[in-house]
């Protein structure tokens, strides 16, 4: 592996925890270091960081919240 693509895996540890559990990357980006962009890609999926699951998050908290304050009525 070329070692700019493992300082880049080693910087976050998110990213170095799933290519522990998901070896089959490491020979991906052996053959390939232009894949980075898709394996960060896995790892925003994976560990649910995208935009669109943040936003998500947050409606479900404040529906959360709201049933709570009115059960509480």
């Amino acid at each position: 592996m070329q070692v700019n693509t493992l300082l880049e895996l080693k910087k976050d540890s998110k990213m170095w925890e799933l290519l522990k559990y998901n070896s089959y990357w490491i020979k991906d980006l052996n053959r390939n270091p232009y894949n980075l962009k898709n394996y960060k890609e896995s790892m925003k999926i994976k560990y649910k960081l995208r935009t669109t699951d943040k936003i998500s998050e947050a409606i479900d908290n404040i529906d959360l919240i709201s049933n709570v304050l009115s059960a509480l009525k």
